[in-house]
């Protein structure tokens, strides 16, 4: 089955924007968001296959709406949670 993530051959998402963005971070939560990523995978916390799974897991309508690094956020709390590194809703508020 596929996930949200695997849209080959899908129609109705409009035109791909093919202009070079020069900026790879918008706002320095992103940048933090990279760090946090690098840091974890480093110090074995998760690999980089699991962090895939844990972006392509996400469900469909919160995959849509969210940006790159929001995907990336998201992933990197679910797995801290699933790995009881951060209890269940610890960063809800």
């Amino acid at each position: 089955m596929a996930r949200i993530n695997d849209v080959g051959g899908t129609q109705g998402f409009g035109a791909i924007d093919t202009a070079d963005d020069t900026e790879p971070f918008h706002a320095d939560w992103e940048a933090r968001v990279v760090g946090l990523f690098n840091t974890l995978r480093a110090q074995g916390v998760f690999n980089t296959n699991e962090f895939r799974d844990a972006i392509e897991s996400m469900p469909p309508a919160a995959y849509l709406a969210a940006s790159y690094y929001e995907r990336w956020f998201t992933a990197i709390v679910a797995l801290l949670e699933a790995k009881g590194v951060l209890e269940p809703g610890e960063l809800d508020d």
